[in-house]
């Protein structure tokens, strides 16, 4: 599928940052035409919470996007 127009398509990922006692974990919610940001929080904890409100904050600035891709590899 082309990508052509801003908020077609956005894509999120999270990234584990390791840090003296443990890990800090990095959500992003990126825009894939643009490959701007739109939104991004960090977590002590893996959990569903700050990766939803990262979203919900980005749908707030910029509207909904056509479509949303996560790798889901954990």
């Amino acid at each position: 599928m082309p990508v052509t127009h801003p908020n077609h398509v956005w894509g999120s990922d999270i990234t584990c940052v390791p840090v003296r006692r443990g890990f800090l974990y990095l959500v992003s919610i990126k825009n894939w035409t643009t490959r701007k940001v739109l939104a991004w929080r960090v977590s002590n904890a893996l959990d569903a919470r700050f990766g939803v409100e990262t979203l919900k904050e980005a749908i707030a600035k910029y509207g909904k996007p056509e479509a949303m891709n996560t790798d889901q590899g954990s």
